[in-house]
């Protein structure tokens, strides 16, 4: 199987490409930013046509949440319209599109996990932005697959965001700086090594529709960060805040932790519970033996 992942060199898109590559029966081909710009259609047709792919995996995202609230043009360009391209493309070489979207398509105001059963209703550009680009993807191909996932974090960081959340907690302790975090907003905690067993699973079993991909349970980033400096032995102060003090352009959902309703027992074992996923993180970055 031929599959061409867009983003590559993204956070998710990294670990998918060498979860591919390891698997050993896929032909993978990896599209930088530098080899496609989801923004121009024909930079995506100039890179999908030639490679006749079986499976094109949509790794490409504005992902800077507060930025799309001034920029909704370029969120809009790359998350939907780039979306819509990269279907064009895939109906026209008969290639399954594999979209990779967001749980801040949600309001949060369920206060408990959403199902792909939850109708989407989001509060913020960044979340329309995405939507929209699920329901283009679903328009044009008539082979797609939707994966939400939740709150990445994987060793390759998040270039549109400068690295990711766990990092830059622990970088901050290093330096004995304050650590205020939201405890009133709640998520799953997503590794991208595990999202990305379970897309690839996924793909094997040639599946088409929507899922939600995250590790199991939620928490409050306050709870996150919490976490990572008890499992390290690190004893800095983690103060608790509310979201209202919090400067943030963008309106969060209060709770847009994830489940599946559809998921086998295969692929739930690749998700395995959010905390458990953070230590194997931090042994694989190397801040923890895998001993400890």
């Amino acid at each position: 199987m031929r599959v061409a992942v867009v983003g590559s060199s993204g956070q998710l898109g990294t670990d998918l490409v060498k979860v591919l590559v390891k698997a050993g029966d896929y032909d993978v081909c990896a599209l930088t930013h530098r080899e496609v710009d989801c923004s121009d259609p024909s930079s995506i047709e100039k890179a999908l046509i030639p490679a006749s792919p079986d499976v094109v995996v949509n790794c490409a995202a504005f992902v800077r949440v507060d930025d799309a609230e001034d920029r909704p043009e370029d969120a809009f360009r790359v998350n939907s319209l780039g979306a819509l391209s990269v279907a064009r493309a895939c109906a026209r070489m008969d290639a399954l599109c594999v979209y990779i979207s967001t749980d801040y398509v949600f309001d949060g105001a369920k206060r408990g996990p959403y199902t792909e059963n939850d109708p989407p209703q989001p509060i913020n550009v960044y979340g329309v932005s995405k939507l929209a680009g699920e329901q283009l993807v679903r328009q044009v191909c008539s082979r797609w697959l939707v994966v939400r996932m939740s709150s990445l974090f994987g060793p390759a960081g998040s270039s549109g965001k400068g690295g990711n959340f766990v990092e830059t907690i622990l970088a901050k302790a290093k330096r004995g700086e304050p650590l205020r975090l939201v405890d009133d907003i709640r998520m799953s905690p997503t590794y991208t090594y595990d999202a990305a067993r379970a897309l690839e699973r996924l793909l094997r079993q040639k599946t088409v529709g929507l899922f939600h991909l995250s590790n199991a349970g939620s928490c409050t980033w306050f709870e996150f960060a919490s976490s990572a400096l008890e499992i390290l032995g690190l004893t800095n102060r983690v103060e608790a805040v509310a979201s209202a003090g919090y400067p943030m352009k963008a309106r969060r959902p209060a709770d847009s932790s994830l489940e599946s309703a559809k998921l086998d027992p295969s692929l739930r074992e690749c998700l395995r519970p959010w905390r458990q996923a953070l230590k194997a993180y931090l042994v694989e970055k190397g801040h923890l033996s895998d001993r400890q």
